[in-house]
C-alpha cells in the first residue's frame, strides 16, 4: 500500500477519486488550495484508491495522509 501525503498545509478544495477507483500514474487524485493556488496531488503510480482520508474543506499539515492506495 502508498499513503499520500500533503506537501504543505492548505485546505482540500477537491477530491477528483472515489474508494474503489482505479488510477494510473500521474493522475490527479484531489486539489489542495493553499493562498489561492490550487495544487494537484497526482498519482505515483499506478493502483486502486484503498481510503481517503479527507472530505473537501478539510485542513491539512505537511505530512498528513490524504488517501492509501494499493
Amino acid at each position: 500500500m502508498m499513503e499520500v501525503t500533503s506537501e504543505l498545509a492548505a485546505t482540500v478544495w477537491k477530491v477528483e477519486v472515489a474508494p474503489g477507483a482505479p488510477v494510473q500514474e500521474e493522475d490527479t487524485l484531489l486539489v489542495l488550495e493553499s493562498m489561492k493556488m490550487e495544487i494537484p496531488v497526482l498519482a505515483e503510480g499506478a493502483g486502486v484508491v484503498r481510503e481517503i482520508r479527507v472530505q473537501e474543506g478539510d485542513s491539512v499539515e505537511e505530512g498528513d495522509v490524504l488517501l492509501v492506495l494499493e
